[in-house]
């Protein structure tokens, strides 16, 4: 098969951060995801903020009780490369990853983001052999493999799809996936996607409608019609959607015990449009929660939520409310993931994710086997922007696909800049 980077374009690692159990919790309302890696703070002109290492989320107490995501774009030095080859060896984010699984968190890979174009595989049999190389590349280590590691012997706990142009052949390639985590019964493999809210979501549906297992979906409610911006506590008023994706949830998902986070944007920079303070959006949090797949929040990214002081607190203390009164029903006690039951916990769960663009393979080898040779550049163009891709190539911004023109709310904080360019966006 071609080299990997013509198919793949690595986007984002997430890590469930956050307290001493903050484990992605598959049956709690209360998990919080977080991008990071990408500092989308600073490359939106704002000052003072500095994304600081993986390992430093971890550590942060403020933090316990979701699932911050990670962008590795600017972790440069954190990052050298692969002798002869261009592939990122990130020897300093690998320890972090075990760092961070040791305190609880979960860490996940994701594929794809905004500015990825490459149209997928050629063939089934070319996405098996890809969903073959990123299990050898980031899953456990084979005895006498020569695939390059760029975290070391540091097991990812699972994969994240946010595609958001067309892409072929990403039906197999997920059910590989899934199929290579379900055989590995060590630990709690997850399978995650990020659709943006407009449904059905055009680049996801392929994975979402079809044959493919998730765990859990991460909508981004954001620069679009259906946006957390647009929810109205008159439901015949409100624009946002999360009663339809419990609907796809409950009677489309290949797991009808999928869940189903609510993606805001954590500051006025984060997104072009739909951020919303965290004042408004326990309104919102309250409203949806009374669905049964509701599983927490996402947001767009940790620096934005460092900088927005309190957002990241106020979003926490909101989860962990009341119920909306109407039409609550009782979440399943079952674990959404079919490899094996999450912990629960009554405290909000984090997690981190981060964009990773550029982990590319060339070899054509699918072999489970140690023995799997691929050349240095099958993870190289999937990891070497990894941690260093420009903003422009390693982000997650969803392309606002409005399908009725509406007047975004106004943040109560204006924002200092200018919305960044649409690449720093998930």
């Amino acid at each position: 098969m071609r080299g990997f980077e013509n198919y793949l374009h690595w986007s984002f690692l997430l890590a469930s951060l956050g307290g001493v159990q903050a484990k992605l919790d598959l049956n709690s309302t209360k998990n919080i995801a977080v991008y990071w890696g990408q500092n989308s703070y600073e490359a939106s002109g704002g000052k003072g903020q500095g994304q600081q290492s993986l390992g430093y989320y971890c550590d942060n107490d403020d933090i316990d009780g979701g699932v911050p995501e990670v962008d590795f774009s600017s972790t440069s030095a954190d990052c050298d490369v692969f002798e002869g080859t261009q592939l990122k060896n990130c020897p300093k984010i690998g320890e972090d990853i075990k760092t961070c699984q040791q305190k609880g968190k979960t860490i996940l890979l994701s594929i794809g983001g905004a500015t990825y174009s490459e149209g997928g595989f050629k063939s089934e049999d070319d996405a098996k052999a890809g969903a073959q190389l990123i299990w050898d590349t980031f899953g456990p280590a084979q005895d006498g493999s020569k695939v390059l590691r760029p975290f070391g012997d540091a097991v990812l706990d699972g994969f994240d799809f946010d595609f958001e142009a067309n892409v072929q052949h990403m039906a197999p390639f997920a059910n590989e996936l899934r199929a290579l985590m379900d055989k590995e019964t060590s630990k709690t493999y997850f399978l995650t996607a990020a659709p943006q809210c407009p449904y059905p979501d055009a680049s996801d549906k392929e994975i979402l409608n079809g044959p493919v297992s998730i765990d859990a979906v991460w909508v981004q409610f954001y620069n679009n019609y259906c946006g957390v911006n647009n929810f109205d506590t008159n439901e015949k008023n409100s624009k946002y959607n999360f009663e339809e994706w419990d609907n796809w949830a409950k009677t489309v998902s290949q797991n009808p015990n999928v869940k189903v986070l609510m993606g805001v944007p954590a500051d006025t920079t984060a997104a072009s449009t739909g951020y919303v303070p965290a004042s408004k959006l326990a309104d919102v949090i309250a409203y949806s929660k009374k669905f049964e797949s509701f599983g927490g929040v996402m947001m767009w990214d940790m620096t934005q939520a460092y900088a927005n002081q309190g957002f990241l607190e106020d979003v926490r203390q909101a989860l962990s409310g009341p119920d909306s009164g109407s039409s609550s029903s009782s979440s399943s006690n079952e674990a959404s993931t079919p490899t094996s039951a999450p912990s629960s916990t009554n405290t909000p769960e984090t997690s981190l994710s981060s964009n990773a663009p550029g982990s590319s393979s060339s070899s054509s080898s699918s072999s489970a086997s140690g023995s799997s040779s691929a050349t240095p550049e099958d993870a190289e163009t999937a990891i070497q922007t990894l941690p260093i891709q420009a903003p422009a190539t390693t982000t997650k911004a969803p392309a606002p696909k409005p399908t009725e023109p509406t007047e975004p709310t106004k943040p109560t904080k204006p924002p200092t800049t200018a919305a960044p360019p649409r690449a720093n966006y998930p």
